[in-house]
């Protein structure tokens, strides 16, 4: 079952790269400068405006929002929103999605688990924002690990806002903006080599035919082990070609491909100490298992490399294909009409050992199951969306407004890897025999010692945890996959009014009529037939904001939101409370959860409008989320609520010195989760859920980020940056009983991981006009830290010291 590690010389990344590296050697060593369209981001640096090109793009500050819902520059926009520029991605060495989020201070990232697919699991001020990702504002929420290699810019709109991006959105949106043909010629190459066998290659071309053609072609081969993580690797190739016709006049046409294609070992993480059951307090706060003492009085050391996983069981291999078609037209007097048609396919299988601690055998024995969780699948998408966008006076007021028209499809469907197709029988892991670690299990490798795991034991796959038949791992039948698909009609109206110099009022609406159908898997041996269940809602969502512009490079607001997050709204692509495949409920009582955001902040361009400073206290709060009633049934009366404040800056504080970074503090609380019910000798009681009064998985109280560059002479720049994340809880569990008819709690326990402190450094020497090099080092004091918590069973350890040097060549 070993999983290939090496790309041969003929696979198609190789051969992609090479057809780059052709066609960057025919780019005439100069470059053109013309005038940008007029709905492309710019950046602005020292007072002057720069394009986003592969040649200059120094800036750290944007102006405008890419999607054309946005009616005003960011500073008179009455939202928290946070745009990271390609500058500091090239600067804090980002390459995935993932590696971008960690610069923006309120964002954690969520684990995978068995119901939720491995992939980007961003938590926006507390919210699971899986299903609100965006590309070039075109919904994109199949599981997968999104590249940085074809992306301009990562827009990041935190409070409710399904008015903006449709279904979902309670926390906020993360919109990734592509490279797209431009007016400037350049060749750009960058090849970078780290410790722990570091390889990364990409490639930016942007040729400019002549007036009316453009053409760009954006490559990526990377390959690297993960520093203090064992055998764990990551290789990825990608392409991106992408033509526009009518490069410089009013009408155009662009056309873009997408591709990604991905094989890893995927990390295992580090397992919790204790399960609630067998932890030796009554209070615990159980954290990953790095140093602790067993039942039986061992003393346990982890090391940082401890890996749990199989080498010969666990591959995880991700295939991405995206066609997308963008129309635009500008009119004579100014407005503008956009038209985005996209298809996107995903594909994603993986077999992932989880070391389980919900057995005991962690502080009991020191012995840890190695619990296998498998999944193959797809998500696939159609979506058109049409923008007409302008500016007309009515009176003496004035309006920049957005209209949209959209169409939505979506399909998913997944199975998981079984050892018998036949009979469904799951792949052999022990999870049949009790108690799951003893001789026996550890002589079959099912499970493996918390202080010494060996990632290459010669485990094999039997065709039941006792048999001594070895079989093959097979995809499960397709009658066991859940599938699922949506549809979504919506339109929407944006309105920003300036009634006068120093008042504006910003308004949104949108209607979204959603349909979802979906039907749990069979198991291998039903002869029933499958049952759907169809669910329809019509969301109404709307935005409010007033600004106050004392200046005209400042802004005071008050805003408000609204989003809606319809039951099947991850179209089985993450694991949500409000899935329609959940058993025993009629459809007609699924419910919308609904989320309410208020904001009243200020937002400042500093010198010169170099430098934006924002400030802002918000609370957002959700009803009708699910809850499990003490029955067994399910109800829709959970209530939770974030609170907090916001300062956040990005852009350059002199021509010098640029800053990206910002604080958040944003205390969390479950009001009402349900009820539980306890039953001692036969009499039964009701008492709040464990999770009421706690705060949100996944939500630290403090977060805060910066990162800067000093440019210390023309061709020298130094720069670094801090990350601090407080505590992050994982889920909130609690034993009952009974006594004098009062239901009592016994022991309560909290899954969690530490706060830490991160420190990385960059610096950057320009050779020549031509050649350039650069250093990156992460996590420099080699911290150990721990960057996702799960609820049970797990927490994902970071990667160690990494330093890498990149050669960089620009025609």
């Amino acid at each position: 079952m070993t999983r290939p590690r090496t790309l041969s010389a003929s696979s198609p990344s190789f051969l992609a790269l090479g057809a780059v590296g052709i066609i960057s050697s025919a780019v005439p060593a100069q470059a053109q400068t013309t005038e940008r369209q007029s709905d492309e981001p710019t950046t602005v640096l020292g007072g002057v405006t720069v394009t986003d090109t592969a040649i200059d793009e120094s800036g750290y500050k944007t102006e405008q929002m890419d999607s054309p819902k946005y009616t005003a520059p960011l500073v008179d926009t009455p939202r928290s929103i946070t745009v990271i520029p390609q500058q500091v991605l090239q600067d804090t060495a980002s390459t995935t999605l993932s590696d971008a989020l960690r610069t923006v201070p309120g964002i954690t990232m969520g684990a995978g688990e068995g119901g939720n697919p491995l992939g980007d699991r961003p938590f926006i001020r507390g919210f699971d924002s899986q299903n609100s990702l965006y590309m070039d504002g075109v919904r994109d929420i199949g599981a997968s690990s999104r590249e940085t290699f074809a992306v301009s810019s990562i827009e990041v709109v935190k409070g409710s806002d399904s008015v903006q991006s449709g279904s979902g959105n309670a926390g906020g949106s993360i919109n990734i903006v592509s490279k797209a043909p431009t007016a400037d010629r350049f060749a750009k190459m960058d090849a970078t080599y780290g410790s722990d066998d570091y390889k990364r290659v990409t490639v930016d071309i942007n040729q400019p035919i002549n007036d009316f053609v453009g053409v760009r072609l954006n490559a990526m081969y990377h390959d690297q082990d993960v520093a203090g993580r064992g055998p764990v690797f990551q290789k990825r190739w990608g392409i991106a070609p992408s033509i526009t016709l009518g490069l410089n006049g009013p009408t155009s046409l662009t056309l873009d491909y997408y591709h990604l294609h991905t094989n890893e070992l995927p990390d295992s993480g580090i397992p919790y100490t204790t399960t609630l059951n067998n932890q030796p307090t009554t209070n615990a706060l159980t954290g990953p298992a790095t140093d602790y003492t067993t039942a039986d009085g061992q003393s346990i050391h982890v090391p940082r490399n401890a890996y749990y996983g199989l080498v010969d069981r666990d591959f995880r291999h991700t295939t991405v294909n995206e066609f997308t078609s963008r129309f635009r037209h500008e009119f004579d007097n100014g407005f503008v009409i956009r038209n985005t048609t996209r298809y996107s396919h995903n594909y994603q299988e993986y077999v992932w050992t989880q070391p389980d601690d919900s057995q005991g055998n962690v502080y009991n024995t020191g012995t840890v199951w190695r619990r296998a969780n498998t999944r193959y699948g797809f998500y696939e998408s159609l979506t058109n969306q049409t923008d007409l966008t302008g500016k007309f006076d009515t009176g003496g007021i004035k309006h920049s407004f957005s209209a949209s028209l959209e169409y939505n499809w979506q399909n998913s469907a997944y199975g998981s890897f079984v050892s018998n197709a036949a009979t469904g029988a799951a792949i052999s892991t022990g999870s049949t025999v009790s108690p799951r670690c003893n001789t026996a299990t550890l002589a079959r490798y099912y499970c493996t010692t918390v202080a010494n795991p060996n990632p290459y034991d010669a485990w094999n796959s039997y065709t039941s945890d006792t048999s001594t038949t070895e079989t093959a791992i097979v995809k499960s039948l397709p009658k066991t996959q859940t599938l699922t698909n949506s549809s979504d009609y919506s339109a929407s109206l944006f309105d920003t009014m300036t009634l006068t110099d120093w008042l504006l009022v910003n308004l949104g609406g949108r209607y979204d009529h959603v349909s979802t159908n979906a039907s749990a898997g069979l198991t291998a041996t039903s002869t029933a037939s499958r049952t759907w269940v169809n669910t329809k809602n019509d969301l109404w969502t709307y935005q409010a904001g007033v600004l106050i512009k004392p200046a005209s490079n400042g802004s005071i607001y008050f805003s408000t939101a609204k989003s809606a997050i319809p039951p099947g709204s991850f179209i089985g692509q993450g694991s949500e409370d409000n899935t329609v495949t959940t058993a025993n409920i009629d459809p007609n009582d699924f419910k919308v959860q609904k989320t309410t955001s208020y904001e009243l902040g200020t937002k400042w361009d500093l010198f010169d409008n170099n430098l934006s400073l924002s400030v802002d206290v918000f609370q957002t709060k959700t009803v009708n989320a699910r809850t499990t009633n003490p029955d067994g049934s399910l109800s829709y009366v959970g209530t939770k609520r974030v609170r907090g404040a916001e300062v956040s800056y990005n852009g350059n504080i002199t021509p010098q010195w640029n800053v990206f970074g910002g604080f958040v503090y944003m205390p969390s609380k479950v009001l009402n989760a349900g009820l539980t019910t306890t039953t001692v000798n036969g009499v039964s009681l009701t008492a709040p859920a464990a999770a009421t009064g706690h705060p949100f998985p996944n939500t630290p109280k403090y977060s805060f980020t910066t990162f800067t560059n000093y440019k210390v002479t023309p061709k020298l720049t130094v720069g670094g940056g801090a990350i601090y994340m407080s505590r992050v809880y994982g889920g909130f569990s609690d034993s009952r009983t009974i006594q004098n008819g009062v239901v009592v709690i016994t022991k309560t326990r909290a899954t969690y991981v530490p706060s830490y402190w991160r420190f990385d450094a960059n610096a950057t020497y320009q050779i020549t006009d031509m050649i350039g090099l650069r250093v990156n080092a992460l996590n420099l004091t080699n911290k150990r830290y721990f960057d996702q918590a799960y609820a049970t069973h797990y927490a994902h350890q970071a990667a160690g010291r990494t330093v890498m040097g990149t050669l960089s060549i620009t025609y």
